[in-house]
């Protein structure tokens, strides 16, 4: 295990060059920046175009290797591999588009779409799972910090992508390949394992929430900056100024460790192995057992899954010390990957993320098409627009879902039911095709389809534990790729292109035309929000199995560390 840098500047300093990687791994979202370009430029149809969106979708979340890899290696090689991947592969698609070399293959171009995309799990993998092992016992709202800024990318490289690149695809392919594994390399230093402190105090409070603040501002600037743009017609100069803006709010994180550089706190905060109980303010010289023996009462019945009377005794007695036994893990402990793989809660929890995410990825795979069929020329302000709102979702997911299960012991996958009954509601939005809806319903895709990452998070951390969590996370996240393939690979595309057809007469493998119309998409909306009233009756009860661990966790006002079981 690579030793851990004391001190309580550097997690913030690790924070706040991770915000700079999570934008940089949302690379992934560019897709419909330069989609229109793979079509016109290389001759595909909507099918080929889609099953590209797939790839897209395949790279960025097929991380089981990283996952594996973070417990082995320290963030900086996680980090550098995923430099590589980024350079490799969109140096590939650089060549295609810019026509600088003709005439490769359909198979390498999405070989490589896959490679470049990949660079956002490893690159993703190295800061989350660090930040997350560097602030345990805040690790909801870290995951919605992260994650929220890795939403807003999409809106931070469509800035880029209209100012400095002047909305060319080419250019911002050569800027993916060069300016993205720069980025990281000068990050890698600061992104690194840190002794964590168990305390949530006023001060910590208050770093996140001006990070938080800041966020908001920077989505904010961004969108409005985004729309203004086509209407005002800006000049370079102020382009390039609002650029400047831009970076600024971007290095707002950055302000936390400055300002305890200049003005250290005399405060020492008790730091606590990850074995020891977790005691919340005023607790900080004090370690008990993770339930009270009022609790244990209370609790144990319907938290230990069916445990008889002598099991429940014989938990009490290992983790009063009395004895030592290996047992199986229970739900809030570190699981090994196949002790979760045999859980209910585990299958449920990806099915849910399933539906969410992957109904949600189809749309937005496909959002320039949409917006293309129901009239709308500008995508740029439909992708910002859902970046944005994405931005929201998964930052608002992750404080949310914090203050309700600390103040009312709320198990979070509560708002993934929301949500998803919500996305089912926009679904049939979609596909009515009233005038004026079009930008309603994507703002609130955007935000559903977000909160559902900021949930995901740190649920799988808190019933299966942070020491393998990098692998738990990744194969949650399979549920995007799987998701694309299904339903934006086979189902959206196949029908976009058949109804191209019936409009054009034409031929349907060799066409690469356009659908204009509600129908096109209309059948893939109706899907998707039955695939959505799925999840919602899934997330019910997944919510309902894991209340009572909720009641441990946070029975106490804030979350308890459980003792690690032998395994």
């Amino acid at each position: 295990m690579a030793n851990l840098k004391a001190g309580t500047r550097p997690p913030w300093l690790g924070l706040g060059a991770a915000v700079w990687v999570q934008i940089a791994s949302g690379n992934a979202y560019n897709f419909p920046l330069y989609s229109h370009s793979l079509k016109s430029v290389l001759g595909f149809n909507q099918h080929q175009l889609t099953m590209l969106g797939v790839a897209n979708d395949i790279g960025e979340n097929v991380g089981l290797l990283p996952g594996i890899a973070c417990n082995k290696f320290p963030p900086w090689i996680i980090l550098s591999i995923g430099s590589f991947a980024c350079f490799l592969g969109y140096g590939v698609l650089w060549l295609a588009v810019s026509q600088t070399v003709l005439n490769l293959p359909y198979w390498l171009l999405w070989l490589a779409l896959c490679v470049a995309t990949n660079s956002s799990a490893w690159l993703n993998t190295a800061v989350l799972v660090t930040n997350m092992r560097n602030f345990p016992v805040s690790r909801g709202t870290v995951a919605g910090i992260l994650k929220g800024y890795a939403g807003l990318s999409a809106a931070v490289f469509t800035e880029i992508y209209s100012t400095i690149l002047r909305k060319s695809s080419a250019n911002l392919l050569m800027f993916l390949s060069f300016g993205v594994p720069i980025l990281c390399l000068l990050m890698m230093y600061f992104v690194r394992a840190c002794t964590p402190t168990f305390g949530a105090d006023s001060t910590e409070r208050g770093h996140f929430l001006f990070i938080q603040v800041s966020s908001v501002v920077l989505g904010l600037y961004v969108l409005m900056t985004t729309v203004l743009d086509p209407i005002l017609q800006f000049s370079a100069e102020v382009s390039y100024a609002i650029l400047v803006g831009m970076v600024v709010l971007l290095m707002a994180p950055l302000a936390i460790p400055v300002k305890m550089t200049i003005s250290p706190s005399r405060i020492n905060t008790p730091v606590a192995s990850s074995d020891e109980t977790l005691q919340g303010e005023g607790n900080a010289g004090k370690t008990e057992p993770l339930l009270a023996s009022s609790e244990s009462a209370t609790y144990l019945g319907s938290f230990r899954e069916g445990d008889d009377a002598s099991e429940v005794a014989m938990l009490l007695a290992v983790g009063e010390g009395a004895i030592k036994k290996k047992r199986r893990p229970k739900r809030g402990e570190d699981f090994k990957f196949n002790e979760a793989i045999i859980k209910a809660d585990f299958w449920l929890l990806f099915l849910v993320y399933f539906t969410g995410v992957g109904s949600g990825v189809t749309v937005l795979n496909n959002l320039a098409q949409i917006g293309i069929a129901q009239g709308v020329q500008n995508t740029a302000i439909l992708l910002s627009l859902f970046s944005f709102c994405n931005f929201i979702g998964r930052l608002g997911g992750g404080v949310v879902s914090e203050y309700f299960v600390r103040s009312k012991l709320v198990p979070r996958t509560l708002w993934m039911t929301c949500t998803q009954i919500i996305m089912v509601i926009t679904y049939l939005l979609f596909a009515s095709a009233i005038n004026g809806t079009l930008y309603a319903a994507t703002a609130l895709l955007g935000i559903c389809y977000g909160v559902q990452f900021s949930i995901m998070i740190p649920t799988v951390s808190e019933l299966f534990g942070l020491k393998h969590f990098g692998i738990f996370y990744n194969f949650m996240s399979l549920g995007n790729p799987l998701g694309a393939f299904l339903f934006s690979g086979l189902l959206a595309g196949y029908i976009y292109d058949t109804e191209a057809a019936k409009q054009h007469g034409l031929d349907l493998i060799n066409s690469s035309i356009s659908c204009t119309g509600p129908n096109c998409f209309r059948l893939t909306f109706l899907v998707l929000a039955g695939l959505c009233g799925v999840g919602s009756v899934a997330s019910i009860i997944l919510t309902k199995r894991i209340w009572p661990v909720y009641q441990v966790l946070y029975g106490g006002g804030s979350f308890r560390l459980p003792q690690t079981s032998n395994h």
